[in-house]
């Protein structure tokens, strides 16, 4: 049991009170979107280029005069996000200006959305969405330098989608409630993947988390909330609204529920703690107003959403579904879902084949596939052989017309050269021998060559039988029945 004095500050009693707080969370997360250039120029999107300062140009540096021009692509990717989240698609949409100073925005304003975001309303996990809408990333401070900081400005300008929950308030501990919203983003990344719009790897700040966390003693009002900023990991997220809630609720335990300000709080992962960082903005302070150099959006002009919709891919809810059905463990479907390309081949192979087909088949792909690549990339796998040969040779084996020796010699010979496999088998004499009157004569030749072996296993030393069905299987290149071959010893031995 941790002490009062440990480095984590643990409050075991917060949430067994006699009096009874409602922890609520809400979500802002930003996610870049994957296009081949930025939100408003032409420069490439590509933010982790090795050298800084090279995917700019007088747009995104804000020189003046010049003009930005919104990418249709980046609009398009929000949208699909917005279908499959089940939001409403605005008609009429615009991009707004947010107005604040940071050595990391050139213009001194952000191109951001404000009174027409894209998206309005919707529902993952167990949140409600407010809204998603589409601005432009902030450029890289690196603080590295000791004393001085400098500016990359590659990411400068990359698209960014913000999503935005509804504010949800817990009968429950603060456990349940950081559990959940990590829950939450956990999905919406999955949902960014199965969509291709995004890669969202939160170690390289491609998904952000920040959390708006209050408590309250009075489940029909909320506290004042705190902002979380830039949580890069689903256990930070997990633990700093953790962390909030129990600093939160001593402070009321305390009298002190004063001291719990309006305000920006950053996390220390080394301290396992949060830290204020600022006093927190409202919307007012940003002065929005609509940005007098980009066009209004009529989106349903624009765009066919009925045809977008319908094109969308199978959700990894669905596709939990769809395992289910097929009564797999549901620990496995996760595991399963969790790449979606993998995911993609799982379903091609358990929707048309038996389970003893489809097991062997995930275990050529997932393991001797992976070796023989040198890859654990699974998209990098699969066009090396196609599903249909991998079947037939999976069914090869189960109906045991090749021994596992032959299945994986066959395989390197698929994945190096092509082929049908059953024509691999038959020019490479692989197909497995269970003729017993044409294994006899070979098993009988091997006896014969090795009598000293057949006198050890006579006087009971067992090893040498396996070592003559080796002899066995080396004499047929592999193809022999080992089972068959193994009786066959056996009874001529006696």
């Amino acid at each position: 049991m941790k002490k009062s004095s440990d480095k984590i500050p643990i409050f075991w009693y917060t949430f067994y009170m006699e009096k009874k707080y409602y922890p609520t969370i809400g979500l802002e997360i930003h996610a870049e979107l994957k296009t081949q250039t930025k939100m408003f120029c032409a420069c490439k999107n590509d933010p982790d280029k090795e050298y800084p300062n090279v995917n700019i140009c007088p747009v995104c540096m804000a020189h003046p005069g010049t003009l930005p021009v919104p990418n249709k692509k980046a609009i398009e990717n929000t949208i699909k996000v917005g279908l499959a989240l089940n939001g409403e698609i605005a008609d009429f949409t615009e991009f707004d200006r947010k107005n604040y100073f940071y050595p990391d925005i050139p213009k001194g304003y952000q191109i951001s959305q404000y009174k027409y975001p894209i998206v309005s309303g919707g529902h993952l996990a167990d949140f409600d969405i407010t809204r998603v809408h589409l601005e432009e990333d902030t450029a890289n401070n690196k603080h590295d330098r000791g004393d001085f900081s400098l500016i990359d400005f590659n990411r400068a300008g990359v698209p960014l989608m913000e999503l935005v929950t509804e504010p949800k308030t817990f009968d429950a501990t603060d456990e349940v409630a950081a559990k959940s919203a990590s829950n939450f983003a956990k999905e919406l990344q999955l949902i960014l993947w199965y969509l291709g719009v995004s890669d969202a790897n939160m170690e390289k700040g491609e998904m952000r988390v920040e959390a708006n966390i209050s408590v309250s003693s009075d489940q029909k009002v909320l506290g004042t909330k705190v902002e979380v900023k830039n949580l890069n990991s689903f256990k930070s997220v997990e633990r700093a609204i953790k962390y909030e809630l129990d600093r939160m609720v001593k402070l009321h335990e305390e009298g002190k529920e004063s001291e719990i300000v309006q305000e920006t709080r950053g996390w220390d992962d080394a301290k396992q703690k949060t830290f204020s960082q600022r006093k927190k903005e409202s919307s007012h302070d940003y002065r929005y107003f609509p940005d007098p150099d980009l066009p209004k959006m009529k989106l349903y002009e624009a765009f066919n959403l009925e045809k977008m919709k319908s094109e969308l891919p199978e959700l990894p809810e669905d596709r939990r579904k769809f395992f289910k059905s097929k009564n797999i463990p549901e620990d496995i479907i996760e595991i399963w879902v969790l790449n979606k390309n993998q995911s993609d081949i799982n379903k091609i192979i358990v929707e048309h084949s038996s389970k003893p087909e489809w097991t062997i088949m995930l275990n050529l792909i997932m393991n001797d596939l992976k070796a023989l690549a040198g890859s654990n990339e699974i998209n990098k796998i699969v066009g090396k052989t196609d599903f249909e040969s991998i079947y037939k040779l999976s069914k090869m084996y189960k109906d045991k017309i090749l021994s596992s020796r032959a299945l994986k010699d066959i395989l390197s010979i698929m994945f190096n050269k092509g082929g049908d496999p059953e024509k691999i088998a038959n020019e490479n004499g692989l197909l497995q021998k269970n003729d017993e009157g044409a294994l006899k004569e070979i098993v009988q030749k091997i006896i014969d060559a090795n009598q000293k072996i057949v006198a050890d296993y006579k006087s009971g030393k067992e090893p040498a039988l396996m070592f003559l069905v080796g002899q066995i299987m080396k004499e047929t290149k592999g193809s022999a029945n080992p089972q068959i071959a193994k009786q066959i010893l056996i009874d001529l031995l006696k």
